[in-house]
């Protein structure tokens, strides 16, 4: 079959998605680009938000709406969505062939084949305890892949859905990882970003490394410095990434890793969601404004040039202006290079979701907007420091918004807009200089 997936959420999800394509694709079915040529079509969705949910639940109704005109083609529901809602979707959506939770994404070409012999409405949800499958090293990005190291969540915050979704952490043996990384740069991958939703928790939930692993050369005890260490090291891989961050990782031992191997980038996403206090105890995030504020000077008292992105929460349940500004000021202090900024949407079965939602809709557009406006301020700022400096940029190609131009990013993960010359290819490294900043985009000319 003609098969094309629709992705929403995180980049755990884009992983999910590639293996799952990976999948069908060695199951005997084509991968087209096109939505009206396909015969099947797979959902990834995404739970942290109720507006990302409602907007696959309502894909998934046009979609099963089509199969009045085509009733062979066939519609798929994956991830976190499909993960809480079960078997309820088939009640939603009554057309749907079939559902599967975040942990048996492996499943698919298996129950593509059970509804082609004639079931439907078909399940397969994940239980918590459960090993999650990983399918084999593969990437449909050519010179870049997402590597998923760690499996769910043990953090429960308390507006937060994913420990519920994802189950409880798994990391995944480091041989294993090492190994899929070995077989990326193999295929020509050259920049790996390892993922997890609290990604500095590698291996403290379960073992990773085995007595007959060798040991660190530069004294790495922690099992994610020490995979740093690793991954940093194998030939052909250029750039090492790795989100999302917690405060309570950044410890002296991954500084020092990533100030030690050139190819991890100077580059953190670092969820902060609140500058207050209270509020962060409220959410149960595990730190207080100052423990944050330590680990941003940990990193940048060793790598001044140290990026860091953050994800914000606005209007949480008990938030007053005072706790509003204290996230305005940690904001301002961190100097964020740029920042997500979201309105807080209860989530059903989460503690918050029990709370008042006492911020009115018109005020938490407001302190949106408000942050975004700083958002900009700030990354113009960070950004035209930048300019007549020379960044070295991972070349991705044609530029999304002027095809006669080319982009790329730099350690910092900022996009780089320059003239393209016949020797620079996508995958390769380009010394860029650059003459003009904008808020989230820095423009340049080959040296």
């Amino acid at each position: 079959m003609r098969f094309i997936l629709h992705t929403y959420g995180c980049q755990m999800n884009v992983r999910d998605s590639e293996a799952a394509s990976a999948l069908l694709k060695a199951a005997g079915h084509e991968r087209v680009e096109n939505e009206a040529d396909a015969d099947l079509i797979v959902v990834n969705t995404c739970s942290v938000r109720g507006k990302a949910e409602d907007k696959a639940l309502g894909k998934l109704g046009l979609l099963c709406a089509t199969k009045r005109e085509r009733p062979n083609r066939i519609v798929g529901v994956m991830g976190c969505m499909a993960q809480r809602l079960g078997d309820t979707l088939f009640t939603q959506i009554p057309l749907l062939d079939f559902a599967v939770g975040t942990r048996r994404s492996g499943a698919i070409p298996r129950l593509v084949s059970r509804v082609l012999f004639g079931e439907t409405n078909i399940s397969e949800i994940s239980s918590a305890d459960e090993i999650p499958d990983v399918p084999d090293a593969h990437t449909e990005h050519g010179f870049s892949a997402f590597v998923t190291i760690l499996l769910g969540c043990n953090r429960r915050c308390a507006y937060c859905i994913v420990p519920d979704v994802r189950g409880p952490e798994f990391s995944r043996p480091a041989r294993e990882v090492i190994a899929e990384v070995t077989a990326l740069a193999q295929q020509g991958v050259r920049e790996v970003t390892l993922l997890g939703q609290s990604v500095m928790n590698y291996g403290i939930t379960n073992g990773v490394w085995s007595d007959s692993d060798p040991a660190s050369p530069n004294g790495f005890t922690e099992p994610f410095a020490r995979l740093l260490e690793a991954v940093a090291q194998i030939p052909g891989i250029i750039r090492v990434r790795f989100t999302s961050g917690h405060p309570s990782g950044c410890t002296e031992q991954l500084v020092r890793a990533v100030s030690l191997f050139p190819a991890i980038c100077h580059h953190l996403h670092l969820p902060v969601q609140s500058g207050s206090d209270q509020v962060l105890t409220a959410m149960r995030r595990g730190y207080l404004r100052s423990d944050y504020l330590s680990a941003v000077k940990r990193l940048r008292a060793v790598m001044p040039d140290f990026a860091l992105t953050t994800d914000v929460i606005v209007g949480f349940p008990g938030e007053t202006v005072e706790d509003f500004e204290a996230t305005r000021t940690l904001m301002d202090e961190a100097d964020f290079d740029n920042a997500f900024i979201f309105k807080y949407s209860p989530r059903p079965g989460t503690p918050a979701a029990a709370w008042t939602d006492d911020v009115t809709e018109t005020e938490k557009m407001r302190r949106n907007q408000v942050l975004l406006a700083d958002q900009d301020r700030r990354g113009e700022a960070a950004n035209q420091r930048l300019v007549g400096t020379i960044q070295e940029v991972l070349v991705e190609g044609p530029s999304l918004r002027n095809a006669s131009r080319w982009a790329g990013r730099s350690p910092g993960n900022k996009i780089v807009v320059f003239d393209p010359a016949p020797s620079v290819l996508p995958g390769t490294l380009a010394r860029v200089r650059i003459v003009r900043a904008a808020p989230q985009t820095l423009y340049g000319e080959l040296v």
